[in-house]
């Protein structure tokens, strides 16, 4: 790796990077340490229901695969590849599945301790607010996708490849969208069709935020419930 990419790095600049990695490291065990010792104690001491046991058990399950597919993505970078005179890169599917993992965990997590800390609300079934919270789930689906498509991004430095929007470079569809054969290896592998698809998914994503944002404005909700739509909306400009 050192002879093909940055072989005039100092060691100030590799001692960068590594304590990054490192941190990172540490950081993820600090978490996990965070979740498994608590969880442990109130385990012990008898104070989770029978439905809370298997929630933390799925949860602990989580906490060890992320760790797991950290491993895993890492040490796709360091193998050899007689074939390849590429940059020295993880797998893009593996960055993906990396983080995807760590959006599940960190979305069952908020999602467990905000059910126990505040009371469900009780709202009659009504047409509407059935329809609502269908589409929250299809919101929240897209998104998921689109975050997922990101790591495709930085897993194949798709973002180096047009810095311009919204055309990309000089067209509205480049030309060598669909370059690779077979077709669908162009959606994982081509940075052309993987920076592409990231943009359309971004804006499909904004876009089904604000309609989710208007539509929640024609239905009576209760204020938190009104909080969460306001705020998903403000992050998605952020974002």
């Amino acid at each position: 790796s050192f002879n093909s990419l940055n072989h005039d790095m100092t060691l100030a600049e590799f001692k960068f990077i590594w304590y990054m990695e490192y941190s990172h490291r540490m950081w993820g065990r600090v978490v996990g340490l965070a979740y498994l010792l608590p969880a442990a104690y109130f385990w012990h001491r008898g104070w989770l229901s029978r439905p809370l046991k298997g929630c933390v058990l799925a949860l602990c399950g989580l906490v060890c695969f992320q760790g797991l597919l950290g491993w895993y993505m890492v040490k796709s970078g360091l193998e050899e590849k007689p074939d390849s005179y590429d940059i020295p890169r993880v797998s893009q599917y593996r960055l993906a599945a990396h983080l995807g993992s760590a959006l599940v965990l960190y979305s069952a997590s908020l999602w467990t301790g905000l059910s126990l800390l505040l009371p469900r609300h009780k709202l009659p079934e009504t047409h509407q607010l059935l329809r609502l919270r269908q589409y929250a789930h299809g919101t929240t689906a897209l998104i998921f996708l689109t975050a997922l498509s990101g790591a495709f991004v930085a897993g194949l430095d798709a973002g180096l490849v047009y810095n311009s929007f919204p055309k990309m470079g000089e067209r509205w569809i480049p030309d060598d969208l669909l370059a690779f054969s077979p077709v669908l290896r162009n959606v994982f592998e081509n940075p052309t069709t993987v920076q592409f698809d990231h943009r359309i998914l971004g804006i499909a994503s904004v876009t089904a935020v604000t309609a989710l944002y208007l539509f929640s404005r024609k239905i009576p909700l209760p204020r938190r419930t009104r909080m969460a739509v306001t705020s998903l909306l403000a992050v998605a400009c952020i974002q």
